[in-house]
């Protein structure tokens, strides 16, 4: 099966997360349309729940089986490889089934006591399908990492985001007339038909590369000649499944602590809320203004730091073998300025045009106060994916686990104490995500560079900060004071076009971006 390098990888993740991203952004914009800020709210209610128990089935696993996979082919033992997938997925598609037949029994419970909002009863049910299917998916996944092959990854996830977008939105229109609480669980069935439309591409994938390998090697050896003593023992399916855990448990604990943060942080806003004095109907439809169009819209600009997030844990992992803390350094360095480099012009854009953007693309200029409170403070979400990966390679998941609970009970604690008070409501929830976002990022930055003694340099930074503030000030003046023929959305467009083009000049002149990097692109590549 061919693999490919490390840049390779992270291009092919890069280029399939902006695809799913822009692809996202289709139901964003039409969600609300369909059936309005309350029935988006009733959807994002639910959703939490679903992270929380896929977080607890899928959420180390696939890594653990990435490491194994990529062990066992580095040293050649082809049959190590399919024992580790089979043992993943006895382990996944167990735990998917308990949880699924769990969460089926609790869903009246979940959505009348645990919620504020019973309507989200029919919601719920319709997510727990995937509850199995995500189970699945995840181990082949991490296969398919581990011998270094993202396309089969890229290619389910894209059609997967197309599937689900037609069917969410006409599952949505179809049940709209029975109600909100029917539209938005017609939503939920059609994200369940685009996993399992995910689920038989990497099945698919998968029965061509046994087809390949058998092709290249007609005889395969139960056992390799050279493999050391005992290594029959490690083969066992028992041995497979203990090792796995072992990698697994520490990144599933540290990922669960977030996703039960954003559990908790559905259910205690929506009470707070009501402590406040809002309606219910009302407080559904502003938390989900926030997590369904706000958030969605911070967290676009990230698809690179989350690609390089992921190419990071093998490449730093195999520095780290060898104590290459040169190349630790480097790789790290250019993952974090290329996190700030590509996440602040957007930063800019959004804090600018909040209120062009809700309104263009949801219809929604009330939500644009929450965006442009929250963009400023974006960039640290996005350097923060870099650096959690740092401490995962690096052997370090604990130090991750802590940092990222420490500012979960911080955000909870905030939101129970903001927004229940009526003169912070909605936006003592929004002063919380971004108290956590930064003290995690500062958390795991500091952790980092006690562990590496990584070398902070500020200069890189501050010139971002700078052309930031020069692009914001340059749009704004082209957007209010220059006279441009056409509609409003063209006059933002072209704003922002300009502003692109101003930073991108202060990049290069500045050397946030030199004629180097810009050589790493294939497509200039090839033209050299």
């Amino acid at each position: 099966m061919k693999k490919q390098s490390f840049i390779q990888g992270t291009l092919i993740l890069l280029a399939a997360g902006i695809v799913n991203r822009m692809l996202g952004f289709i139901p964003r914009i039409a969600l609300p349309r369909v059936m309005g800020a309350e029935g988006v709210g009733l959807y994002q209610l639910a959703y939490p729940f679903f992270i929380v128990l896929v977080t607890v089935i899928t959420g180390g696993i696939p890594l653990a089986i990435a490491k194994m996979v990529a062990e066992a082919d580095g040293q050649s033992q082809p049959d190590k490889s399919r024992r580790i997938l089979h043992t993943g997925l006895v382990l996944s598609a167990s735990l998917g089934l308990i949880f699924t037949l769990a969460a089926y029994f609790a869903a009246p419970w979940v959505s009348n006591v645990l919620l504020t909002d019973s309507r989200v009863y029919h919601t719920f049910v319709s997510m727990i399908p995937m509850i199995s299917i995500v189970a699945v998916s995840s181990v082949y996944r991490g296969y398919f990492q581990g011998r270094q092959n993202m396309i089969p990854s890229a290619l389910s996830s894209v059609l997967e985001s197309v599937i689900r977008i037609f069917f969410m939105l006409w599952f949505a229109w179809l049940l709209l007339p029975k109600g909100l609480a029917f539209a938005a669980a017609g939503a939920m069935l059609g994200v369940t038909v685009g996993e399992l439309a995910g689920m038989l591409v990497l099945l698919w994938q998968y029965a061509s590369t046994l087809k390949k390998d058998k092709t290249e090697s007609p005889v395969p050896a139960e056992y390799p000649a050279n493999s050391p003593p005992g290594d029959e023992q490690e083969l066992s399916g028992t041995s497979l499944l203990r090792r796995m855990l072992r990698i697994a448990v520490p990144v599933t604990a540290g990922r669960l602590v977030g996703s039960f943060s954003y559990l908790l942080e559905s259910i205690i806003t929506a009470r707070s809320l009501a402590l406040a004095g809002i309606a219910a109907a009302a407080a559904t439809a502003q938390y989900g203004s926030l997590q369904g169009m706000v958030i969605p819209l911070l967290l676009l600009p990230g698809v690179l730091s989350s690609s390089l997030a992921v190419s990071l844990v093998p490449s730093l992992s195999e520095a780290a073998a060898r104590k290459d803390m040169p190349t630790i350094h480097k790789r790290l360095q250019q993952a974090l300025r290329l996190a700030m480099v590509t996440g602040a012009p957007f930063v800019a854009v959004m804090y600018i045009f909040a209120v062009p953007l809700c309104t263009l693309l949801y219809g929604s200029p009330d939500t644009a106060p929450m965006l442009r409170l929250m963009a400023p403070f974006a960039l640290f979400l996005y350097i923060q994916a870099p650096l959690q990966a740092a401490l995962q390679a690096m052997d370090r998941p604990g130090r991750a686990l802590l940092n990222t609970l420490i500012g979960a009970v911080i955000k909870i604690a905030l939101i129970l104490m903001l927004a229940s008070r009526p003169e912070y409501g909605i936006y003592g929830a929004i002063i919380a995500i971004i108290v956590n976002s930064i003290l995690v990022t500062l958390l795991h930055g500091y952790s980092v560079v006690r562990l590496i003694k990584l070398s902070v340099r500020l200069g890189d930074p501050l010139k971002t900060v700078a052309a930031l503030i020069i692009m914001a000030a340059g749009m704004s003046y082209i957007y209010s004071s220059v006279p441009l023929p056409g509609a409003d959305w063209l006059q933002f467009l072209i704003s922002a076009a300009c502003g692109m083009a101003i930073y991108l000049g202060l990049c290069l002149l500045t050397g946030l971006i030199s004629a180097r990097d810009l050589e790493h692109l294939p497509f200039l590549k090839r033209r050299r």
